[in-house]
């Protein structure tokens, strides 16, 4: 029997370990804690803490997160006692507003891994409606 090369050893170790770890790692969407806000996100998740070097988060989640609107507000008087005519109201309108809230301590979050559970999506904020810890 020939005894294989440290190299072509050590590279099985390897693969063996990378094995284990997969067989560990969540590939679907699952449930993360917020434990530092942004900007410096940190987040609890499957035993291990992931940062925002690791995350992708929804940009509604941050603070100065710009939302604008437009439409318009139809609507008309009213007929009132001996008036019997009413009149048309139709006015346009722009809004813009920034986010000034952000994720807090505690949060519960969607987090989903990528290809190669090395970079993380962050999509929304989840709140539990059971008892208990959920």
């Amino acid at each position: 029997m020939e005894i294989p090369p440290a190299e072509q050893s050590v590279a099985k170790i390897l693969d063996i370990q990378h094995q284990i770890a997969e067989s560990h790692t969540p590939h679907g969407t699952t449930v993360g804690k917020i434990i530092s806000p942004p900007p410096d996100i940190q987040i609890a998740w499957n035993d291990v803490i992931l940062t925002k070097e690791q995350i992708y988060i929804d940009e509604y989640l941050l603070i100065g997160h710009k939302r604008t609107a437009k439409g318009q507000i139809q609507s008309g008087t009213q007929s009132a006692g001996h008036h019997e005519h009413s009149h048309g109201i139709s006015n346009d309108y722009t809004e813009s507003w920034i986010l000034t809230d952000t994720l807090k301590v505690g949060d519960l979050v969607e987090v989903t891994p990528m290809k190669g559970d090395q970079l993380f999506i962050v999509k929304c904020k989840l709140i539990y409606l059971g008892k208990g810890d959920g």
